[in-house]
């Protein structure tokens, strides 16, 4: 629910918020109420009250139970029940409806008029008959004494369908060219009917005579107004037996007494617009007028602004529901807005809930918007020259400042500040100076962290710009690293280094170098096709140069050859490194037996001199320390899995080399619930027939060449 405030006047819009799709679940749609807070504040009063596409007009019917509204696409009408807040029916139609009426109370009878100049009639249980008139329809209204619906439309003629004997009756013969609407009063039941000239004819339905015209296009035009074209008659609508309102096609609203031939009151949109509805609240003497941006409220003495609605899309109709302060609005949007104005009445009661919801919100204080007037502070009315107007009726005091008539605040300016147009072209000045600053050369600021990698990144852009230039392509550059948001951490945070001295980075800077020098190539080769096809475009390939398939194969085999020598090296960095750790060990440990040696011959009396110990070196075995011999041969008797344990210790495993660095990866299979059952009853089997197995080495054989014939003979 969005709540607003015109001229002190809160306004409730009940159909603000998010519409939840029909198609989500109830336990979906209940998990979006809780996590989103603007479902939350949202008030469904209706429920489904919504169009698939767009609603053109709506209508409440007579007893205020039920509201219809008629919509696109497909062309349908729905029909809403207030008693239980739900949608009761939805028929589908063949054609647009133009303009509908309901006839009874209920919505037992209704009439729809299409735009394929059909005319529709549906009963309670749906479609009961359909005809036709000669002419497209724009507007009808029915006459209750006499059973009749009269048609305007895109002719002079008004055309007569009597329900009563199911027939068309004659005509009534206007001096228009076309009518737009029409409508009968609801006391003394005059016709009338707005043409497309700006007039209003009026017409007595006992003697089918034309009893009054108006001129209503002259009368519209008041001091100020700027003329365009000639106001035609978009709306019309009776109050009580004398007054009638009438609306133009330019945004003018005039307020009628039927004894006279002059507008009492004119009062203008400033949309330029046409009025598209009309409606009256005699409680409080307002009139309620709309066109596709606004509605405005305002009183139908004076003509002064009682407040405004202004929606976010374009009203196609507007409908007071009767005795109450609700208004609906058909738009130009699926949602049907529901306003709830409490100054204009109470809320229905069907709703009578909004009341103490009203109340309660009404609390906590809201902004105010004003409408047609400026918000200006202390500093601007000095500014200005009009600081002796505080306290006076032309400035309202808001906040930190004062609100005044936008047409003074304008008057003002203008004679305060006559040389806004210098001003304004100083400023243009200022702003084609600086587009022209911008193409001029711009100093390029590394950043701290990875400063040759930005350096590099900056020339590739510089590269890749003039190649683009130079075969003139015109389509949306490629966002550069150096400007995304998501890669400013490298460019900041220490952490993201390139250590160039990695033995992963030195493996793979000759193929990234290689690639670089490609990329530099093709797009040098690109220019140079550029700039040839520009001078002359059937120009051959000049002798003596190189294909690039070669060129292809000589980068190829000159960053294998790089790769090669970098692996060289790293093997040879990491064999001086490890002979290098050999050293520190062979020292360490003679240091360690010469300490050894030392208590053992402080302990011996008369000190005895040290033996040395003999070992023998076996052909083809390279002698390095006492000690690599004596940890080879404990190593032999050890499992490959300990000794590759002890190796990884040590920091002396195996390293592949690859062309992506020197990574080694382990790992070791998951096995499931069964797999683990089966070993362990594999286990326990074994074990089972190790403790029941007899030893058989105790039997000697005594069995010679002719046991085999001894035996058989014993059988």
């Amino acid at each position: 629910m969005q709540i607003s405030s015109v001229n002190d006047v809160k306004i409730y819009n009940l159909s603000h918020g998010k519409s939840l799709p029909e198609w989500l679940s109830d336990r979906k749609k209940r998990q979006l109420q809780k996590k989103d807070v603007d479902i939350q504040r949202r008030i469904e009063l209706i429920q489904d009250f919504e169009m698939p596409t767009v609603c053109t007009s709506i209508k409440v019917s007579r007893d205020g139970q039920f509201i219809l509204a008629a919509g696109t696409y497909k062309p349908r009408i729905r029909c809403y029940d207030t008693y239980q807040l739900s949608l009761k029916f939805e028929r589908c139609l063949d054609s647009d409806v133009v303009a509908f009426d309901i006839l009874s109370d209920d919505y037992s009878k209704l009439v729809f008029l299409h735009c394929d100049r059909y005319v529709e009639f549906h009963s309670q249980h749906g479609h009961y008959y359909k005809t036709r008139i000669p002419k497209f329809g724009r507007d009808f209204s029915y006459h209750y004494p006499s059973c009749d619906l009269y048609f305007v439309g895109m002719s002079s003629e008004v055309y007569r369908l009597n329900l009563e004997q199911g027939r068309f009756l004659n005509s009534l013969q206007t001096d228009a060219v076309e009518n737009n609407v029409c409508d009968i009063n609801p006391v003394h039941h005059l016709f009338a009917t707005g043409t497309s000239e700006g007039r209003v004819e009026c017409w007595d339905p006992r003697v089918r005579s034309r009893v009054g015209t108006l001129d209503c296009a002259l009368s519209s035009l008041t001091e100020g107004t700027e003329v365009q074209a000639l106001p035609s008659i978009s709306a019309l609508k009776f109050n009580g037996s004398l007054n009638m309102a009438v609306g133009t096609s330019t945004g003018q609203v005039m307020l009628y007494d039927l004894r006279s031939s002059q507008p009492l009151l004119v009062k203008d949109h400033f949309y330029n617009l046409p009025i598209k509805s009309l409606n009256f609240n005699n409680q409080l003497d307002l009139v309620v007028s709309a066109d596709a941006k606004i509605i405005k409220i305002w009183n139908k003495d004076t003509g002064k602004l009682f407040s405004s609605i202004q929606p976010q899309t374009n009203i196609n109709d507007v409908c007071m529901y009767p005795s109450s302060g609700m208004l609906f609005t058909a738009n130009e949007d699926p949602k049907m807005n529901t306003f709830y104005i409490p100054a204009l009445g109470p809320a229905p009661r069907w709703c009578s809930f909004l009341d103490n919801l009203t109340e309660e919100l009404e609390e906590s204080p809201e902004s105010t918007v004003y409408d047609d007037y400026k918000f200006v502070t202390r500093k601007d009315l000095e500014n200005l020259g009009l600081s002796h107007l505080v306290g006076s009726s032309l400035l309202r005091a808001y906040m930190h400042g004062f609100f005044m008539d936008i047409r003074l605040y304008h008057k003002v300016k203008s004679m305060a500040n006559p040389f806004a147009y210098e001003e304004y072209r100083k400023d243009k000045i200022r702003q084609k100076i600086e587009e022209s600053r911008t193409h001029r050369v711009q100093v390029k600021t590394l950043p701290k962290v990875n400063k040759e990698l930005a350096l590099r990144l900056m020339e590739e852009g510089d590269d890749e710009a003039t190649a683009e230039t130079s075969r003139k392509k015109k389509g949306k550059a490629l966002p550069s690293i150096l400007g995304d948001d998501r890669f400013k951490v490298m460019f900041e945070n220490p952490d993201y280094q390139v250590d160039e001295l990695s033995e992963e980075f030195r493996l793979l800077n000759p193929i990234v170098s290689k690639v670089e020098q490609k990329r530099k190539k093709k797009l040098r080769v690109l220019a140079q096709q550029a700039a040839a096809q520009q001078a002359a475009e059937e120009e051959e390939e000049p002798e003596g140069r190189a294909s690039s398939e070669e060129e292809s194969s000589d980068d190829d085999k000159s960053w294998v050859e790089e790769l090669r020598e970098q692996r060289r090296l790293l093997r040879q960095e990491d064999r001086d490194r490890r002979r290098q750790e050999r050293k520190e060990a062979d020292r360490n440990t003679d240091l360690l037996e010469r300490e050894d040696n030392g208590e053992r011959t402080s302990s011996v009396a008369g000190k005895q001199k040290i033996q040395p110990q003999f070992y023998q070196i076996k052909a083809g075995e390279e002698f390095r320390s006492f000690n690599d011999m004596a940890r080879k041969q404990k190593l032999q008797k050890t499992s490959l899995e300990d000794r590759l344990k002890l190796e990884e210790h040590s920091g002396i495993s195996s390293v592949a080399d690859t062309a992506v660095g020197s990574k080694q990866l382990t790992f070791t299979l998951k096995k499931s619930e069964q797999q683990r059952k089966q070993q362990q009853l594999e286990r326990e089997h074994h074990e089972e027939r190790k403790k029941l197995r007899r030893s058989a080495g105790h039997l000697s054989s005594g069995r010679g060449r002719g046991w085999r014939g001894r035996g058989r003979g014993r059988y």
